[in-house]
């Protein structure tokens, strides 16, 4: 069965993805402070609140353009970035000098591809704050797709932040839309939904020969953790470890720890993915609020 494409409908799923995401995002970053190592080698949960990053507020922006305008506008989407970008958010030096410059009032057509040398970013930013556009596009998984490419383009540009994008975009899309039924069938979809000839299209067809792996560390050292922060090291073990616990939340989320590096990143890309798996209710009641403004637009959508 198709899931319901009306706009209430997208909105309550794309919700849904972005409290995973936050959840994940913010337990997450508190297992990247030393002090916490020894709560994740033991599975227990440190105090809280716990705050999220940048990666949660850009997802914000990016469910606040499609509820404003049921698709990604580029120009708007930059905008939304650029007025709320918070500065102790974890922004990299790049993307925060991107912001301040759009804000500004610079053109991210330019600045974007200038960035790293004129290659563009090839980072995880893109892929960690898109799952939200999948769940909304679960009922079109190619359109999910193609607005997730759209989005990466203000602030990555290199062709591997792109797919990486894609990538996500895709998985959440298929989880979201209740099926795929098991591991294996949701990567082949990915894998069928994002262009082949790529680093992480190459990662993504690795986690699939590696499903039957039990040790999620082992996993991570053939295909990246996010250690070089690069979309390439970073999406294809997420993508594996969602896949593997495409039902509980919980035990996603500690395969992902538990494997260490870019901690926060990784979980946050899979807790947006599970957006029909919801967090433990008391981990959501310790991560920290989403911020009052994407709360008034989806108000003010829904109630349209």
């Amino acid at each position: 069965m198709t899931p319901d494409p009306s706009p209430g409908a997208r909105l309550e799923r794309a919700l849904a993805s972005l409290r995973g995401l936050a959840v994940g995002d913010a337990l997450g970053s508190r297992f990247s402070v030393p002090v916490n190592y020894p709560l994740l080698r033991r599975r227990e949960l440190p105090s809280g609140p716990w705050r999220w990053t940048d990666d949660t507020e850009m997802a914000c922006s990016v469910l606040a353009v499609l509820a404003a305008h049921h698709r990604i506008d580029q120009d708007a989407l930059a905008r939304s970035f650029a007025v709320h970008h918070g500065t102790d958010r974890g922004y990299g030096a790049g993307t925060a000098r991107l912001l301040e410059q759009i804000r500004a009032g610079g053109d991210w057509r330019t600045l974007a591809p200038a960035l790293f040398k004129g290659h563009g970013s090839w980072g995880s930013g893109a892929a960690t704050r898109v799952a939200p556009l999948g769940a909304w596009y679960a009922d079109d998984p190619e359109q999910a797709v193609h607005q997730a490419e759209i989005s990466a383009y203000p602030t990555h540009q290199h062709r591997e932040g792109v797919v990486g994008a894609m990538a996500v975009a895709a998985a959440a899309a298929l989880a979201a839309a209740g099926g795929p039924p098991d591991a294996g069938a949701l990567l082949d979809g990915v894998i069928a939904l994002v262009p082949s000839r790529s680093a992480v299209g190459a990662g993504l067809r690795r986690a699939r020969d590696m499903l039957d792996y039990d040790n999620a560390s082992t996993v991570a050292a053939v295909l990246g953790c996010g250690r070089r922060t690069t979309a390439h090291d970073t999406v294809p073990f997420a993508l594996w470890s969602a896949a593997r616990r495409l039902g509980d939340y919980e035990a996603a989320f500690w395969t992902t720890a538990q494997a260490g590096g870019d901690i926060d990143t990784t979980c946050a890309m899979v807790g947006g993915i599970l957006s029909t798996t919801p967090p433990p209710s008391d981990w959501t009641n310790q991560t920290e609020p989403l911020p009052t403004w994407i709360l008034h637009t989806t108000e003010q959508t829904a109630s349209r």
